[in-house]
């Protein structure tokens, strides 16, 4: 006997009106992936650590009025997905995005911390985010000490994919003055 199960997948009007309905708190750990609600890893202290030192290295962008930084904070894609990255940087705008989420057009860059989430960074997230025109992403994997960097959208992958790692430096596409050196995002071993 053959079983076909359908899923039910869900909007991001329907995801949001869950958050409404008490359904999902402020507090659960979730995010909407292609329709589906994904729950995300738990959030370890070298995983913290590499994002408060990648805030510190995107503050001169910030303060010189040239991106919002945005921490774990939602960026729409499409009808189905939901995400919310370690870290982006958006294009400047005066409501700081009050009236509506921000989209792919609004990403100047996107960074995933891994610390035990690198395969499903790279194998899920990485492709969503080229399908939708992120023009550059970054994941971070603490586990093997390098930061991937993926630029240039095509279809569900990157025309430019670099591995860099201690001792080298980064700059993002869109903010090219602002260079990261990869040891102070990785943090002392």
């Amino acid at each position: 006997m053959d079983v076909r199960v359908e899923r039910r997948l869900f909007t991001v009007e329907e995801y949001h009106r869950m958050a409404e309905a008490g359904i999902l708190s402020e507090d659960d750990r979730v995010e909407l992936i292609e329709g589906e609600i994904v729950e995300m890893s738990p959030i370890g202290s070298r995983h913290a650590a590499a994002v408060k030192r990648l805030l510190n290295l995107f503050l001169p962008a910030q303060a010189a009025g040239r991106a919002i930084l945005s921490v774990q904070d939602p960026i729409r894609l499409g009808r189905r997905s939901e995400p919310q990255p370690d870290v982006a940087l958006l294009r400047p705008r005066e409501d700081f995005y009050a009236s509506e989420h921000p989209g792919p057009e609004d990403v100047l860059l996107i960074v995933e911390v891994a610390e035990h989430s690198a395969g499903y960074d790279r194998g899920v997230k990485v492709p969503l985010y080229a399908r939708y025109g992120v023009v550059e992403v970054w994941v971070v994997d603490l586990l093997r000490g390098v930061v991937e960097v993926y630029r240039g959208p095509e279809g569900e992958g990157y025309r430019e994919v670099r591995v860099v790692g201690r001792g080298e430096v980064i700059t993002p596409l869109q903010l090219p003055d602002l260079h990261v050196p990869v040891d102070q995002i990785l943090g002392e071993t």
